[in-house]
C-alpha cells in the first residue's frame, strides 16, 4: 500500500456539497512474509478502512495497493477477484453476522473452493475436513449451522474459511471483540499458532493494546486516519516517540502497575473537518506553530523498523511515568 487516500461522502453538508469524511489520508504499508503487523488507535481512527484497504474489499480514492509487486487497481476485475480471493482472507469482527446462517459448516468452508474451482468434488470435501481439524472443530459439527454454535465455535468456523485458499496474508479485524473473555485467550492462541504453523503473514487489528503488542512483530499506531507512528512491537510501551502512542499504551491495564494514563484535554477532532498541520495538536501538550502549519514527515528512530511522525517526539529515555507527571495539570 502507497500513499493510499480513502475519502467518503457525508450525509452532513450543504444543499449543493456534502461533507467528506477522510477515512484513510497518505497510508503507507508493507507487509512481509510471516510477519504480523498491529494496527491500534481510537475508535474511528481509520483502523477497519485499512484493513479493508489492503484486501481490496474497498477501493483507495487515490494511491495504489500492490500485490507481488502488481497494483490491484489497474487489473482487470476478474483478474482482481482471483488474485484477492485466492491471496487474501479476512476475519471480521463479528462471526454470527460474517457467516451465512442458512448454511452448514461445510458448505460455507468449502464455498472459497467452490467459487475458485480449487480440486474435484472429494478434495474439495477432504480440505473441509483438513480445515475443520486445523481450527480445532470437531468433525460432528460439519453440519451444523451458525446459530447451533458458540461465539468461540463460529469464529473458528470464520477463521478456517480464510485459510480456504492458502492466502498469503490474513487481515483479522477486531476477531475477538464480540466475543467472552474466557473464549478470546483461546481464539488469539489459535492464531498464534496457525501464523507459525502456516507461515501466514498476518494483520491484527484490535482496540486491545496489549494483546496487539503481544501478537506482533510490529505495531502502527494510526490517528485521525494517518499513519503516526510504526515501532518493533517490544519498543512500542517504553520507547515509542510519538506522544499520542505513548498516551495510547499509558492507559492500558496491566498486572504489575495500576493504570496512570496521560492526561488528554480535548475531544478527538472530526474527521469530515480535521485540523490542520498535525491532526494530533489539538490534544497534545507538546504542540506549537510548527505543529499548525504542516504535518512532520517520517523520522527514523534510533533502532531499526522505527519510524514517527512528529515536530517534537518524546525522548527515547523519557520513561512514561514521566510523562504523566509532566503533563498532569495537578502536579505543582
Amino acid at each position: 500500500m502507497a500513499d493510499a487516500h480513502v475519502v467518503h461522502r457525508a450525509r452532513s453538508g450543504g444543499l449543493f456539497s456534502r461533507d467528506r469524511v477522510y477515512a484513510l489520508t497518505g497510508a503507507d504499508l508493507t507487509v512481509a512474509p510471516g510477519e504480523t503487523v498491529g494496527v491500534v488507535g481510537e475508535s474511528g481512527c481509520g483502523k477497519s478502512t485499512l484493513a479493508k484497504v489492503l484486501v481490496g474489499v474497498e477501493r483507495p480514492t487515490a494511491g495504489s495497493v500492490s500485490f507481488q509487486g502488481r497494483d490491484l487497481w489497474s487489473m482487470p476485475p476478474a483478474e482482481r477477484r482471483t488474485t484477492v480471493g485466492a491471496n487474501a482472507g479476512m476475519v471480521f469482527q463479528d462471526p454470527s453476522t460474517a457467516l451465512n446462517r442458512r448454511l452448514p459448516v461445510h458448505r460455507i468452508l468449502r464455498d472459497p473452493l467452490d467459487v475458485h474451482a480449487r480440486g474435484t468434488r472429494a478434495a474439495r470435501a477432504e480440505r473441509v475436513r483438513e480445515l475443520m481439524d486445523l481450527v480445532g472443530l470437531p468433525p460432528a459439527l460439519a453440519d451444523a449451522l451458525p446459530g447451533q454454535l458458540s461465539g468461540g465455535q463460529r469464529q473458528r468456523v470464520a477463521i478456517a474459511r480464510a485459510l480456504a485458499l492458502d492466502p498469503a496474508l490474513v487481515v483479522a479485524d477486531e476477531p475477538t471483540s464480540a466475543l467472552d473473555v474466557s473464549v478470546r485467550a483461546q481464539i488469539l492462541n489459535l492464531l498464534l499458532d496457525l501464523k507459525e504453523r502456516l507461515g501466514l503473514a498476518l494483520v491484527f487489528v484490535s482496540h486491545d493494546i496489549q494483546t496487539v503488542r503481544r501478537m506482533s512483530d510490529r505495531v502502527i499506531t494510526m490517528y485521525l486516519g494517518r499513519i503516526v507512528e510504526e515501532a518493533p512491537a517490544g519498543e512500542v510501551t517504553d520507547r515509542s516517540r510519538h506522544p499520542y502512542t505513548r498516551a495510547l499504551f499509558s492507559a492500558t491495564p496491566g498486572l504489575l502497575a495500576p493504570i496512570d494514563p496521560i492526561p488528554l484535554t480535548g475531544p478527538v477532532p472530526s474527521a469530515t473537518r480535521p485540523p490542520s498541520g498535525c491532526p494530533f495538536r489539538t490534544r497534545c501538550w507538546k504542540a506549537d506553530a510548527s505543529c499548525v502549519a504542516r504535518m512532520p514527515d517520517f523520522s527514523a528512530a534510533s533502532r531499526p523498523g522505527h519510524r514517527y511522525r512528529c515536530h517534537h517526539p518524546v525522548e527515547e529515555d523519557r520513561s512514561t511515568r514521566d510523562l504523566v507527571h509532566q503533563t498532569d495539570p495537578r502536579e505543582p
